[in-house]
């Protein structure tokens, strides 16, 4: 931890200068003085440190004018050294790189994984849903304020960087990650994250925040997987309040925010039970009950389906979307055995 020379660099110069003050005092009264090791420590502590105790013995002139020498070439240096190690250690720096070196431990640990780039409004949502569905996440930000408090609550785990930066990206272990969310204000920051999330993992699922209709088609292009308008999608939602008021609020009483309380679950193909892999809906239907309603199917090519017949085959690649109350959902990924992903 101590050999990262650039994050300690001023420490290591403000040690370095005090040592060779020291060696050369010590160095000096032995050679001129004939002084013990001991007595010339002593001698160089009290005369660079100008706190003025006795002399060992009587100086000699040379002694007196490398005394006077070494008080000049050490004035101010020495206090310098000794201020820069102790903010380093008292001053709060030494704890948060402590910190941060115990959060990068814990990110290395980190697999399917999804990176969140900036922690603004929009990313603040985001994270609180992973958390509620107990999704590992990391947080790369770089806004001082916002680091500050997460090292002060501990609470998320963040990388400090620009998320523009591959390499920032790649400390975030974006090649284990199963997903990225950028929601930075800027579309020019956030297109930028994108091609270079895209460049490094192709199978990469990324969903991109866009300000502007114009920045939807390009953001895709260059290999977003969805794009959201939040401020479009918040009017939108207001405006079905006012033509559907019935349907909206339904729709709203439908729950996906976390595992205790969720009322719609997905089923992948790989955790339905082997007895029941390519058979038909219905089969599944009339075989094996939780009291969930099967409401979509989405086929290997992507394409999903609403309220799907019984003759619909549960084949490789496929999904399956059922709906229930929270207790029978909570049954159902029991027994299907499908983990918190």
């Amino acid at each position: 931890m101590l050999l990262n020379f650039k994050l300690f660099s001023k420490i290591y110069y403000a040690i370095f200068i005090l040592v060779s003050i020291i060696l050369m005092g010590i160095i000096g009264f032995m050679l001129i003085e004939g002084y013990s090791f001991s007595e010339a420590f002593y001698m160089t502590i009290i005369t660079v440190s100008t706190v003025g105790f006795n002399e060992v013995r009587e100086l000699s002139d040379n002694g007196r004018l490398f005394t006077s020498f070494l008080i000049i070439t050490s004035f101010g240096t020495f206090a310098y050294a000794l201020t820069s190690i102790t903010k380093y250690i008292v001053g709060g720096e030494y704890r948060a790189y402590f910190k941060d070196y115990k959060m990068n431990k814990q990110i290395e640990k980190l697999n399917r994984h999804v990176l969140v780039c900036g922690y603004g409004r929009v990313g603040t949502e985001a994270v609180d849903d992973l958390n509620a569905h107990d999704q590992p996440y990391i947080i790369i930000e770089q806004k001082k304020e916002i680091l500050d408090k997460f090292r002060a609550s501990e609470e998320h785990p963040f990388l400090e960087g620009n998320a523009t930066s591959d390499e920032v990206l790649m400390d975030a272990k974006i090649m284990d990650a199963k997903a990225l969310i950028t929601t930075l204000p800027s579309d020019a920051d956030n297109l930028f994250v994108v091609l270079s999330a895209r460049s490094l993992n192709p199978k990469l699922k990324i969903i991109s925040r866009a300000s502007n209709k114009t920045s939807v088609a390009k953001l895709k292009t260059a290999g977003a997987n969805n794009v959201i308008m939040p401020d479009s999608l918040g009017g939108a939602h207001m405006a079905s309040l006012v033509t559907t008021p019935d349907v909206i609020e339904f729709l709203d009483q439908i729950s996906i925010q976390g595992q205790s309380d969720c009322n719609l679950e997905e089923i992948r193909f790989k955790y339905i039970p082997d007895i029941y892999k390519n058979k038909s809906l219905g089969f599944l239907k009339t075989s094996f009950s939780t009291g969930c309603t099967i409401i979509g199917y989405k086929n290997p090519e992507g394409d999903y389906l609403v309220n799907p017949g019984d003759e619909i085959d549960i084949v490789p690649g496929s999904k399956i979307f059922v709906l229930g109350e929270a207790g029978q959902i909570k049954e159902l990924n029991r027994m299907f055995k499908i983990p918190n992903e």
